[in-house]
C-alpha cells in the first residue's frame, strides 16, 4: 500500500461516526448490510448515512452491490487488512510479531 492510500484510508476512519458505520460493516460481513438497517442499527439519519458511506467508498474501504432494489454495503476486508500490514510493516525491528502473542515469542517486540 502506497502513503497517499493509507492516508485517505485513516482520514476517512478519523471521524467517530464513519469510523461506527465501517465497525458495523465489518461485524456484518461478509453479507453486509443495507442503508436502512445500518441507519436503525447506527440511529443515523439517511442523507447523514449517505455522506458517510460516500466517503468510505472513495477511500476504498467500503464497497456498494445492487441487489434488486436494494444497495448493500460491505466493507472491503482486503483493503483493511493492507492498511493493516502498511501500520504494521515495521513492527518488532524487523522480525515477525504475532499480535497477541508474549514478548519472548517476538524478540524485541514491546507491544506484543
Amino acid at each position: 500500500m502506497e502513503e497517499k492510500t493509507a492516508v485517505t484510508a485513516l482520514a476517512a476512519l478519523a471521524q467517530p461516526m464513519r469510523l461506527r458505520v465501517f465497525r458495523a460493516l465489518v461485524g456484518a460481513a461478509p453479507l453486509g448490510l443495507t442503508p436502512g438497517a445500518l441507519s436503525a442499527t447506527l440511529g443515523v439519519p439517511a442523507s447523514t448515512l449517505s455522506f458517510h458511506l460516500k466517503e468510505l467508498m472513495h477511500a476504498g474501504l467500503v464497497t456498494h452491490e445492487r441487489s434488486g432494489r436494494s444497495l448493500i454495503y460491505r466493507p472491503q476486508l482486503e483493503h483493511m487488512n493492507a492498511l493493516l500490514e502498511y501500520l504494521t510493516a515495521h513492527c518488532c525491528q524487523g522480525e515477525p510479531c504475532a499480535l497477541g502473542a508474549a514478548p519472548q515469542t517476538a524478540p524485541g517486540c514491546a507491544s506484543c
